[in-house]
């Protein structure tokens, strides 16, 4: 199987709840988990910066990982929004097929 996780950090839930159900909608994406409360510490424009945020962990196959990619950019407010695609390289076999069953055209 050719599956991935894609982590993405947004401003809100608000956020999160609309680029989540965007892509899941056109089949980028299987499913978002919304994960709210994160704290976030980061260098931006030369300055250190504290912010809560939202993350998404969202379940993709890789041929669709750079279209994802793409519209959660286009979704984002972020000038530079997080959008890290990792590998899965093992787990319950059928979730794995619901993923790739639950992406691409329908």
């Amino acid at each position: 199987m050719n599956t991935m996780l894609v982590y993405v950090t947004v401003k809100d839930a608000e956020e999160a709840r609309r680029i989540a159900k965007t892509v899941v909608d056109e089949r980028l994406a299987a499913c978002a988990n919304l994960l709210g409360g994160v704290e976030s510490i980061y260098r931006w424009q030369d300055k250190i910066c504290e912010d809560r945020e939202t993350a998404m962990i969202l379940k993709t196959t890789a041929d669709l990982q750079d279209a994802l990619s793409m519209r959660i950019q286009e979704l984002h407010s972020y000038d530079c929004p997080c959008v890290v695609c990792l590998p899965i390289n093992g787990g319950n076999p059928d979730f794995l097929q619901w993923i790739e069953e639950n992406t691409g055209i329908a």
